[in-house]
């Protein structure tokens, strides 16, 4: 027989907790303290699960079984209430917004990225995305509520990061579709809506009494000792600034005179070899009582646990003189691949030393070290022109 209201109020507070049962799974738990508290049992697959409804008074005795029953109601169409519960709950608790998936997203891929490409990716989420769709349920952003955000990217002449935040936003989509999570992709939804940006290239110098003029300028620079050991090598070695600028210690070999850059650091994922001129070896070997005892080669200058800043080569060249538009620290790899190209030297091997891989993955990953002797020739060959222009 079920539970009565007259019943429920003649319960005894026994100084134990007991229960008492209604009907279809229905129960009133009575505690130690006297507070009545509606439970409600079921099974799934012989598993036994139990649901709060609330306190009574609070929760009546007909208000009790009206839950009951759209329980059971559920229960019937093969949902189990206990797991909509825990998912509404990690909802409110934020479990499911869109900022804490692309922070599981960027962890579960971040392996297969460069660091610097990794650190990017997140800085261009924070900046952009996090302030206003960060705490949105990924569930609930559409593609007007993204394209809104993105618009306000694009306000600022940003248009080349408003391009690639939607393409961000689009793996994050995929990601949670894959999880279950969202039935769509709501940042796909926008390919054409932006404002396509102007492809622009890295402004460099290649003008040889130019380049010398730089150099020049350069041994000027008024920066910490391994900034301007960086900028300085940025000539020598014209690798991507952030591959410079993550450079570790034990990556050199000065026996061998060559920097091997691992393949999780490089763009195309393929070791990568940097032979080492004479002068190249003259600027580490200078360095190395300084930041040698630590990991990184150039250091933050805060911490020497993470390396500069990604735009520190930038600035140096801003401090002697050099605007955006003439001279970035991308331009190098520019510059030496146009003088080295005019001076003859063989194509492959330029190519193969500026870290551009092969499209078979497979046969790049075993031959970076194709055409080495004539890299190292050519590096020191370099190494040499530079320092005859800047005479």
């Amino acid at each position: 027989m079920g539970l009565t209201a007259t019943g429920i109020k003649k319960l005894k507070v026994t100084g134990k907790r007991y229960t008492v049962s209604d009907e279809k799974g229905l129960c009133l738990e009575v505690l130690a303290s006297g507070t009545k508290s509606w439970r409600f049992r079921y099974w799934i697959s012989s598993k036994e699960f139990r649901l709060s409804l609330g306190t009574y008074p609070e929760i009546s005795l007909a208000d009790a079984r009206k839950k009951r029953d759209e329980l059971r109601v559920e229960i019937a169409k093969g949902n189990n209430p206990a797991e909509i519960r825990k998912e509404e709950k990690a909802l409110t608790q934020g479990k499911y917004h869109f900022e804490n998936i692309a922070k599981e997203w960027a962890q579960k891929f971040s392996n297969k990225w460069t660091e610097g490409h990794a650190e990017l990716t997140l800085r261009r989420l924070e900046l952009n995305i996090f302030p206003y769709l960060g705490k949105e349920p990924i569930s609930q952003i559409t593609a007007q509520k993204l394209l809104e955000v993105l618009q306000i990217i694009e306000k600022r002449g940003a248009l080349e990061v408003a391009k690639r935040v939607r393409s961000i936003c689009s793996m994050i989509f995929r990601y949670a579709i894959a999880t279950g999570l969202v039935d769509r992709d709501p940042a796909r939804d926008l390919l054409g809506a932006l404002t396509p940006p102007v492809k622009k290239h890295f402004a460099t110098i290649t003008d040889p009494k130019k380049v010398g003029q730089l150099l020049r300028d350069m041994e000027s620079c008024k920066a910490s000792f391994p900034v301007y050991c960086a900028l300085q090598l940025s000539p020598l070695l014209f690798v991507r600034p952030g591959e410079l600028r993550n450079a570790e210690w034990c990556e050199f070999d000065f026996e061998k005179k060559e920097w091997r850059i691992p393949a999780h650091k490089m763009k195309m994922r393929t070791t990568h070899i940097v032979p080492l001129s004479r002068q190249a070896m003259t600027i580490f070997q200078s360095l190395q009582p300084l930041t040698g005892n630590g990991k990184y080669v150039f250091p933050a200058i805060r911490t020497a646990s993470r390396p500069m800043s990604d735009n520190t080569i930038n600035v140096a060249l801003r401090r002697i003189g050099y605007e955006a538009g003439e001279m970035t620290g991308h331009g190098f790899r520019a510059m030496a691949s146009t003088l080295l190209n005019e001076q003859g030297w063989n194509r492959d091997a330029i190519e193969r030393q500026l870290g551009h891989s092969e499209r078979d993955g497979v046969r790049a990953a075993y031959n970076y070290a194709e055409f080495l002797p004539d890299r190292v020739k050519m590096m020191q060959a370099w190494a040499d022109y530079l320092d005859e222009l800047k005479k």
